[in-house]
């Protein structure tokens, strides 16, 4: 590794291990904010929209962010910091059942109203519409990355990781809410 990249890693696990919810804050921001703008232009949108990369930074900052940091920490308390294989198991089902739904849920009601800026019963029933498919394809992709991530990955590191691989599902999500809304169009 380059020695630019290789201080550049330093300082950032350095800030994680001295400022752990801060960094997290600022790496879902960030990284929602890149999605975001790679997903306005696969899109087709050529004038970059800031108004909803702002939203979609603010989106990773203040909810992904504290979010992951939290969960985390609270799997790890309830299952004692183990990772053997059936703990792991566990804590991917409970992940799976409870922070999956809920995340999808309050991302497609947060893009509905906020960056979309439908009225309430356009959203409802586009999220009565759409979780049920999003979610079931979440349940296709997630656990796999839940397993790696909490059998693999140090616990200060894995909203890092699951941020890196959520900006992946990030412009998937908001390609599907972008053709599911032209397709109502």
């Amino acid at each position: 590794m380059g020695s630019v990249a290789k201080k550049g890693l330093q300082k950032y696990v350095s800030q994680l291990q001295q400022h752990p919810l801060r960094t997290k804050i600022i790496t879902a921001g960030v990284l929602s904010g890149i999605s975001d703008v790679v997903s306005q232009k696969l899109t087709g949108i050529q004038k970059l929209q800031f108004k909803r990369l702002i939203l979609k930074v603010l989106f990773g900052a203040v909810y992904l962010g504290p979010f992951g940091h939290y969960l985390h920490q609270i799997l790890d308390k309830i299952f004692k910091g183990k990772r053997d294989s059936k703990t792991v198991a566990k804590k991917v089902v409970l992940e799976q059942l409870t922070a999956s739904p809920w995340n999808h849920f309050v991302f497609l009601v947060y893009y509905g109203l906020v960056i979309e800026r439908r009225p309430w019963v356009h959203v409802k029933a586009k999220v009565k519409k759409d979780f049920p498919s999003v979610q079931l394809t979440a349940w296709m992709f997630w656990p796999i990355v839940g397993w790696l991530n909490h059998q693999y990955v140090p616990l200060q590191l894995r909203v890092v990781f699951h941020s890196l691989i959520a900006f992946f599902w990030g412009i998937f999500l908001n390609l599907r809410a972008r053709s599911l809304a032209l397709i109502k169009s």
